[in-house]
């Protein structure tokens, strides 16, 4: 078993990722949903470091997902290109969640390397862009997907913010998938990805997004086309456990369709249904019982380069 290549944000300098970068485009991509108190701060920053001062990046956008703040008009006011996802492609339908934002943007930016960060982040720094782009960018690189991984410091410990990480996503891979076992965080926000390699892999509409993401791209052109960054420190907001809950469920249906376990997910057409949600039932204990049946969505659409 080949091991997935590892190295650190700062092995490449400005300089030279301005070199390799050529006449290629580079588009981060942040999703968000429900994040105007922070996707100010992502993307005011990233804009000022790396498209104000340096020319690494060619666009900042910001994909919202459904938002019922002012994420919106946060985002454009620090100077992000922003996009409803119900409204792009309306022909082609709109799904709720984080990967239909991603697939949506395919439609949207024109990055040749497509980045990716969440917008809910709290403690950062800019450097993640470039060291993400660092492997993609060498000279006839294989690699076609970084993710990054990071320390995650918490009131709860380091591992606080990784409870699906280490309770789904690392047992999944190890009885399924080991080759990538060698991930530190399979299901980081942070990666970068060749817009040809993203446009032709099916995408979960929801958080199973990075996982599929990673499954696909190895069993299609093996461990080599993977690699992985440390890029220091991050935090963010994080979600309650019964959300958690949900998370975990599309990870899981996700990962078992590709083991061939959960029969065929596969995607939604122009003109075609969404799959029907898993439910996922949940208790709450206070005081009484009470008993709630949540509608997980597992959809996955095809291919963006379908429709490109």
């Amino acid at each position: 078993m080949s091991d997935v290549r590892t190295a650190h944000w700062d092995d490449w300098t400005i300089e030279q990722l301005l070199a390799a970068k050529g006449k290629q485009q580079v588009s981060l991509v942040v999703p968000a949903r429900n994040e105007a108190a922070t996707v100010g701060d992502v993307v005011g920053r990233v804009r000022t470091e790396l498209m104000e001062t340096v020319d690494l990046l060619d666009e900042v956008v910001v994909i919202d997902s459904d938002s019922t703040d002012a994420t919106y008009s946060v985002a454009a006011s620090a100077g992000a290109a922003v996009h409803r996802a119900a409204e792009i492609r309306p022909d082609l339908g709109s799904r709720p969640g984080k990967g239909e934002a991603m697939w949506k943007s395919l439609f949207v930016t024109r990055g040749d390397l497509i980045v990716f960060m969440d917008a809910d982040l709290t403690d950062w720094d800019t450097h993640f862009v470039p060291g993400l782009l660092g492997p993609l960018l060498e000279p006839r690189s294989p690699v076609a997907l970084v993710k990054g991984f990071y320390q995650r410091p918490g009131v709860g410990g380091p591992l606080e913010g990784g409870r699906v990480t280490e309770l789904v996503a690392r047992p999944l891979i190890a009885l399924l998938f080991a080759e990538l076992a060698g991930l530190v965080q399979p299901l980081a926000g942070e990666w970068a990805v060749r817009r040809s390699l993203f446009a032709s892999l099916p995408v979960p509409t929801g958080y199973a997004v990075e996982l599929a993401a990673l499954v696909d791209t190895v069993r299609r052109s093996g461990v080599e086309a993977i690699a992985q960054v440390d890029l220091g420190v991050r935090a963010h907001r994080h979600q309650a456990l019964h959300d958690l809950g949900g998370m975990a469920t599309q990870i899981l249906a996700a990962g078992l369709a590709r083991a061939g376990e959960f029969g065929e997910l596969g995607g939604v057409a122009e003109a075609g249904s969404p799959t029907t949600p898993a439910t996922l039932r949940q208790f709450l204990m206070n005081g009484d019982l009470t008993r709630r049946d949540r509608a997980v969505p597992i959809d996955e659409r095809p291919p963006a380069e379908e429709y490109l």
